[in-house]
């Protein structure tokens, strides 16, 4: 496993965009031609939200509604949910996880820097989405003691690995109080 990744060093650089005035064909037409799963909804600079290609399918082709008369503001998941780029990949996974979402914004003072995918994440920590994803179902919280595995910071094998600050770790990475 590797430890303390941030995000910056996963995510995507370029994310698209789509204005919250385009018309959901428009959109669909970009995913389309971009071989990408959604768009972050950009007004005067900032992130405001996200259209997925669920979303379409769900609240327009579903509902029967004409694509090219329906605005990307009408459909998209807004506000979006956002990370910092310094933020460790482990808390993104988590994220989505607890959130139960594949993408997230990234976000530097208020400005859209890039997009982190489950598929970012799986590419270098391929075990990393099912773990989070098995924690939440387990409902794991701050106390977690004994657990055996790898430490999320250090990746050193424990039998007594401890659930800190949301990551499991071994005795010699945990803060003391």
């Amino acid at each position: 496993m590797r430890a303390r990744v941030p995000v910056m060093e996963v995510m995507s650089k370029t994310p698209m965009t789509a204005s919250p005035d385009e018309t959901v064909d428009r959109a669909a037409a970009t995913m389309r031609t971009k071989d990408i799963g959604s768009l972050i909804v950009v007004e005067n600079g900032r992130p405001t939200g996200i259209v997925t290609e669920r979303d379409i399918v769900t609240k327009v082709v579903a509902a029967n509604k004409v694509p090219s008369s329906v605005k990307v503001r009408d459909i998209m998941s807004s506000p979006v949910v956002a990370v910092g780029p310094r933020e460790e990949v482990v808390q993104a996974a988590r994220l989505m996880s607890e959130r139960k979402i594949r993408r997230l914004a990234v976000v530097d003072n208020g400005n859209l820097v890039g997009v982190v995918t489950e598929n970012d994440i799986v590419r270098i920590w391929p075990d990393l989405i099912e773990i989070t994803r098995e924690y939440a179902r387990l409902g794991l919280d701050e106390d977690v003691r004994g657990i055996e595995g790898h430490c999320e910071a250090c990746g050193i094998y424990s039998t007594n690995l401890v659930l800190d600050r949301r990551l499991l770790l071994c005795p010699e990475c945990r803060v003391t109080p």
